[in-house]
């Protein structure tokens, strides 16, 4: 099986500060990489350096088989990200962010009404975002990463603000049985791991065992 991801001790500084260090990890297609660890750990910047939004410093990266940073323009198609922001205009409905995004990959607008209707959000999609609850801002969040049916999901504690029936509903799109490759950042060490083929730990930047040391 072909690797999705190939990182070999990739860096990532901010000025004189190590972000990340010595990071090396293999996640085959169709597979789900967890990314645990605490606070400042590395684990946003990582993702971030995964979707080529930022520049590794040193060491070897392939994303879906483009070399990071050079190839980086190759992975907005292929990549959907749920972060700790939204990404998503507040002034604008659910409906018309979607639309936004929609355009900008060539998805046809009954795609955003089929992926509305999935995440039961369809009622509300044309109310502007900053009048949503966080929940429903989240859930909105999922559809716009998984508009264009990419092959990679990177989810940074993507079932945040979600109450247990609308964790259920998002779990076909971004859970293990999407089919997707994924690499999930979560504060739940055993949740990750039961629903991961891989695990990554970081501490301070760097590789760490998967244990209750990373949250010290």
């Amino acid at each position: 099986m072909d690797a999705a991801i190939e990182l070999e001790r990739v860096e990532r500084r901010y000025g004189e500060r190590v972000a990340l260090a010595g990071v090396s990890v293999s996640v085959p297609e169709g597979a789900t990489l967890a990314v645990l660890g605490g606070n400042g750990a590395g684990k946003t910047t990582l993702l971030r350096v995964l979707a080529g939004l930022l520049r590794p410093h040193g060491g070897r990266a392939h994303v879906l088989g483009a070399a990071l940073p050079d190839e980086r323009w190759k992975l907005p198609a292929r990549i959907g990200y749920v972060g700790h922001e939204p990404l998503l205009y507040r002034e604008l409905s659910g409906r018309e962010n979607l639309r936004y995004h929609a355009d900008l990959h060539g998805v046809t607008h009954a795609r955003i009404q089929a992926v509305l209707d999935e995440l039961d959000v369809a009622d509300r999609a044309d109310e502007p975002v900053r009048d949503l609850s966080k929940g429903l801002v989240q859930r909105l969040a999922i559809a716009r990463a998984i508009l264009h049916e990419p092959a990679l999901l990177l989810l940074d504690e993507p079932r945040a603000n979600l109450d247990p029936s609308a964790a259920e509903l998002v779990e076909p799109l971004i859970g293990r049985s999407s089919g997707r490759t994924r690499v999930l950042v979560s504060h739940d060490v055993a949740g990750a791991l039961e629903e991961s083929d891989v695990a990554l730990g970081l501490r301070g930047g760097r590789p760490a065992p998967v244990d209750a040391e990373l949250y010290r």
